[in-house]
């Protein structure tokens, strides 16, 4: 088993449930812009995406006008970002076991402040990287290799979980191992590299409770 000093996390179907408040209002955009009706399970793939992105594969017009107002559609949204169940616990264990955390998300800067800051789950992260640290985003290379930058650590000493199979084909490119986080994962094609699949915030806790003990 390799001995994993540090553990990069996605957030969005990793750390944090987002998905209805961030599609539901995407519906209601592609119904505005598009004036067409779409089922939840027509857009869970645009989980993986950066906003902007999405809107643009979609066709939509007035790109910057209509991304602000998807962000306002998402935060007024009743149901907030929301940790899953076990996420503090195995933050707060990683904490105290001198496991080293940090972010790397398709996420903005501003949303993470709103949807990490307001769970305080930040406080937990030596750094993150999101969407406006990186020109290329996800499943490139590019953050999870800014993130190792950031920690200087090798890509050997750290695991990289994430709930999609674009976060796993960002972790093979950067040569990271890969915990696919099932638990809020709504993925839709096959995750086919994954040096862990992971039922539960508590199976990555195990796990690494297991490397500890090999030190």
């Amino acid at each position: 088993m390799k001995d994993y000093q540090a553990v990069l996390y996605d957030i969005d179907g990793t750390l944090l449930n987002t998905v209805n408040m961030n599609l539901y209002p995407l519906l209601r955009i592609i119904k505005e812009e598009l004036g067409q009706e779409w089922a939840l399970e027509d857009v869970l793939k645009y989980m993986s995406y950066p906003g902007v992105a999405t809107l643009k594969e979609l066709n939509i017009p007035n790109l910057e006008e209509t991304y602000q107002r998807w962000v306002r559609y998402v935060n007024e949204y009743e149901e907030g970002a929301t940790p899953y169940h076990g996420v503090n616990e195995l933050l707060e264990t990683m904490r105290r076991r001198g496991i080293r955390q940090a972010v790397v998300s398709s996420k903005k800067r501003a949303q993470y402040r709103i949807d990490m800051g307001g769970n305080g789950l930040d406080r937990y992260m030596e750094t993150a990287v999101l969407e406006e640290d990186t020109t290329r985003h996800k499943p490139d290379p590019a953050p999870i290799l800014e993130c190792l930058r950031r920690m200087d650590l090798g890509p050997q000493e750290v695991l990289y979980v994430g709930d999609t199979r674009s976060d796993s084909l960002a972790a093979q490119a950067a040569g990271v191992d890969f915990g696919y986080a099932k638990w809020g994962s709504v993925e839709q094609q096959t995750v086919e590299y994954a040096a862990y699949v992971l039922a539960a915030p508590q199976d990555l806790s195990n796990l690494m409770e297991q490397k500890n003990q090999k030190r």
